[in-house]
């Protein structure tokens, strides 16, 4: 992620009304300082210490450690990492709180950010096939981890919501162009910067563009609060049939992973 303006709104924000997402930001500081705390490099991480605090590794998470899905959303690569995401995380989730609802909120943040790991997981397992054709270190899985994937949902959400005509019943207005603007600087940078997990933001920008399409449909029905538990459980159970076709298309590779695993004498 970049640092970014603050979207337009009508109002001031008062923290009881996105606690949720300061609670986010206190978790993922927390940790990191508890990381720090253990004796982890604070500006670069060393891998094993990655692994070790339940970062994403293909050949770990696809060989029965699924949770790495989720726990490596609250894993940052070094204090700017870090700081980034969590600047971020501010700036769209103290709005995105608000007008989506706490509850709504909460799903879409973490299927976004799930959504991420699996695409990037995804890709990881592609490359393991080509791995097993010609060896190219570019093709080994790369340990990955952070926020951003679910921050990244969060703002294609509200970017999605600034191209609708404002809802009556909406309590905030979206400045269209800067959020256009952030999105696409966000996707430049993970095209052209090495170490971005670009995979991991276009997982989240899907996710957070689905449930933000079908949010917005809910506020036109009179069943609002049932549309939204709808539109939360297919964008699941999306997830969860993605997921299920990597760990399919991941069985054969299962050699090829715990080749790499005693190579690195990886026993997590």
């Amino acid at each position: 992620m970049t640092e970014t303006t603050p979207p337009q709104i009508n109002q001031k924000l008062q923290i009881q009304t996105w606690w949720f997402t300061a609670l986010l930001i206190a978790v993922n500081v927390g940790l990191f300082g508890w990381q720090i705390l253990s004796g982890v490099n604070i500006t670069d991480p060393a891998p094993v210490d990655a692994i070790a605090w339940g970062a994403d590794f293909t050949p770990l998470t696809f060989t029965g450690q699924a949770e790495r899905l989720f726990t490596s959303m609250f894993f940052h690569f070094g204090l700017i990492h870090l700081m980034l995401n969590m600047w971020a995380l501010y700036i769209f989730g103290s709005v995105a709180e608000q007008l989506f609802g706490r509850s709504y909120y909460i799903g879409l943040y973490f299927l976004a950010g799930l959504m991420g790991s699996v695409l990037s997981s995804y890709l990881s397992i592609r490359d393991g096939y080509e791995l097993l054709q010609h060896f190219d270190p570019k093709l080994l899985p790369h340990i990955s981890a952070g926020a951003s994937g679910a921050v990244m949902g969060l703002g294609a959400a509200l970017t999605v919501i600034s191209l609708f005509p404002p809802l009556p019943q909406q309590r905030f207005l979206l400045d269209k162009k800067s959020l256009l603007m952030i999105m696409a600087i966000n996707l430049v940078f993970g095209f052209t910067v090495s170490g971005i997990n670009n995979a991991a933001h276009i997982g989240g920008m899907i996710m957070g563009t689905l449930l933000a399409v079908t949010w917005s449909f809910s506020q036109k029905t009179p069943r609002n609060a049932l549309a939204q538990v709808i539109a939360l459980m297919i964008g699941a159970l999306l997830l969860s049939a993605f997921y299920f076709y990597c760990t399919e298309l991941s069985i054969g590779l299962n050699p090829l992973w715990n080749e790499i695993l005693r190579q690195n004498q990886l026993t997590f």
